[in-house]
């Protein structure tokens, strides 16, 4: 049976993805009480990473899409934290999103923007959170952008 949280990502049109495996020696999620510490999500989709540059060649319409991929990662590694039941996620409390940007770019809120306003379009006043949205000389792989979480469970 599909949970209610699966059924709002159907309903808006997101399959989540398998939850992406990490490149390096962490973990992709700690739980710690009724809290899931969820490591930074590189922006990734259907056809691999998206890559780029706040400010020299991508816009802030493609940097809030880029957010959005990182934020489905982030339920994928949510719904695999807690054994496939997305259900038991309450609430995102903070995300705190890093984009690849130049040095004069000073939109970085407005990118996050996409993560931020798709967590609140699935999970509704649940999914409003505090966030910081900070510039990045460069990110792994060059990707455009990477966001990590924290979320409350029941």
């Amino acid at each position: 049976m599909t949970g209610k949280i699966e059924t709002r990502l159907a309903e808006l049109g997101v399959t989540l993805p398998d939850a992406p495996a990490p490149a390096a020696n962490y973990v992709p999620s700690v739980i710690d009480g009724d809290t899931v510490w969820v490591s930074g999500q590189i922006s990734a989709g259907p056809d691999g990473m998206i890559k780029g540059k706040l400010g020299d060649g991508l816009d802030i319409t493609a940097g809030a899409a880029a957010a959005k991929a990182c934020a489905i990662s982030l339920l994928a590694q949510v719904k695999a934290a807690l054994g496939g039941d997305l259900d038991r996620l309450d609430r995102v409390v903070k995300l705190t999103g890093f984009v690849n940007s130049t040095p004069d770019f000073v939109d970085q809120p407005k990118v996050i923007n996409g993560a931020s306003d798709f967590l609140v379009e699935v999970l509704g006043d649940n999914g409003r959170h505090a966030r910081s949205a900070v510039s990045a000389a460069s990110l792994p792989m060059g990707v455009a952008v990477e966001i990590e979480g924290i979320f409350k469970i029941k």
